[in-house]
């Protein structure tokens, strides 16, 4: 896998690129992608370090895996690619930044302009297998991204980390609660949200109050 990647993620991660795992990951990868249909595409793999510079990333969305379905999957975390219908999650994200904002649910499901204000939208794997859900999981990502993780707190200074459903929120013990602020709730799949654990979270509002507080643009969500 040639990691074509944004120069300051480059310069940040390129310790794990000559690291033993993530050469038997490259492997897996593009034997699964020459021998099954994955997401996302090859090119979009990275595309949530590409769609952003290290040094302007202000928030921290974590996920799971890509959508498994055809034409979804972009590369970002929760997000699909404009034209395709908004998955569950997606819906029930964007029902409460409605009610935390205001702001009426978008037609599109494509969250690149979120990425483009400095929100970082990543998966813990960042691949998978068609109609696979997890193929993927347990071949290496997860130790890169859990590094990813570490260098953004050690490195950077007051940045929000949304951690969603028990996956996310396991992710917390790599990020230093005493520089950056740390929010918490359900997951927002309809099995989670519909027991209480999403709706009503004011994550959004209080990510910009805090981005306010310190001096840096709040997120047009």
């Amino acid at each position: 896998m040639d990691v074509t990647i944004e120069a300051g993620w480059k310069a940040v991660l390129s310790g794990e690129f000559g690291k033993d795992y993530f050469k038997d990951l490259t492997n897996f990868v593009r034997s699964e992608y020459k021998s099954h249909t994955c997401y996302p595409p090859a090119s979009e793999i990275f595309a949530a370090f590409n769609a952003w510079p290290f040094e302007a990333v202000k928030v921290v969305i974590i996920g799971q895996d890509p959508y498994h379905g055809p034409g979804q999957a972009n590369g970002l975390c929760f997000s699909v690619h404009d034209g395709i219908p908004q998955p569950p999650s997606l819906v029930n994200i964007f029902k409460e930044v409605e009610t935390d904002t205001g702001k009426p649910i978008p037609k599109s499901g494509d969250l690149m302009p979120w990425a483009g204000q400095g929100i970082l939208l990543l998966n813990a794997t960042l691949t998978v297998r068609d109609g696979q859900a997890g193929s993927h999981q347990n071949k290496g990502w997860e130790i890169f991204t859990d590094a990813v993780i570490e260098q953004l707190s050690l490195r950077k200074e007051q940045l929000v980390f949304l951690l969603w459903g028990g996956y996310a929120k396991n992710k917390g013990s790599r990020i230093n609660g005493k520089k950056h602020l740390v929010l918490t709730a359900g997951h927002p799949s309809p099995l989670s949200a519909n027991r209480g654990l999403w709706f009503g979270n004011g994550h959004v509002s209080k990510t910009n109050d805090y981005l306010r507080q310190h001096g840096r643009q709040p997120i047009i969500w």
